[in-house]
């Protein structure tokens, strides 16, 4: 995919900024350098991209919204955390504001969001926005929909990898995971990376409520 990236981009550089191949070949020669873990490159052909985009004063919006998500996957790749976050937030609000809670672009950069602040460990805000989110994916997609169910395991994180999380906070956690891996056993099948990987995080979350809730029992006996 890399090599023909290259092999598009060498065969539609000499055509104007305006031209559509020519924007096409950028955004394939983007997404290959990513492929292949290039993204110190990937990220100078994306911050081009985008450049060239805004100067053709292109009337689609959403389209500059869109390499504005792969750059921020870019940035997320390097570490670049902060300015991946930002980039995420930006595209999720524009889309918000262009397209609608509902839609399915819209749905995906709201998670993409989340999922970056709470790499930054800010677990809090990434709670709110998948709060606001969840019950549009379920409205939109349905219970069983892959991505419904990656957005409620993300909302499940948020809690149990919270070092300020409450007794609640873990239980629902679990409740969460518990429902998602039948719901993905079910729909998904048991060796689907969606079941597996929820089945992770409900192994690690059931263990931090045993953990915190014997801490909480020690206490009271100190106390005692």
């Amino acid at each position: 995919r890399c090599a023909l990236g290259w092999g598009c981009w060498k065969t539609y550089v000499g055509r104007p900024e305006t031209d559509t191949s020519r924007r096409f070949a950028m955004t394939a020669l983007g997404n290959g350098l990513a492929d292949v873990e290039l993204h110190v490159d990937a990220v100078v052909v994306r911050q081009a991209e985008l450049a060239m985009e805004r100067r053709c004063g292109s009337r689609r919006i959403t389209t500059a919204l869109r390499m504005q998500g792969n750059l921020a996957g870019s940035y997320e790749a390097l570490g670049r955390l902060e300015e991946a976050s930002e980039q995420y937030r930006q595209v999720y609000f524009g889309l918000m504001n262009t397209l609608g809670e509902e839609h399915l672009d819209t749905i995906g950069a709201a998670n993409n969001y989340a999922s970056s602040l709470a790499r930054r460990e800010r677990y809090a805000e990434a709670r709110s926005v998948l709060h606001k989110t969840m019950p549009v994916a379920r409205r939109v997609l349905g219970e069983n929909d892959y991505r419904t169910l990656t957005m409620r395991s993300n909302y499940a994180r948020a809690l149990y990898k919270d070092p300020d999380a409450t007794l609640d906070d873990l239980h629902e956690a679990v409740t969460t995971l518990e429902d998602s891996e039948r719901i993905a056993r079910r729909v998904l099948g048991g060796s689907h990376p969606r079941t597996t990987g929820t089945e992770r995080q409900l192994r690690y979350a059931r263990a931090t409520l045993r953990a915190y809730a014997a801490a909480r029992i020690g206490r009271t006996f100190r106390t005692v």
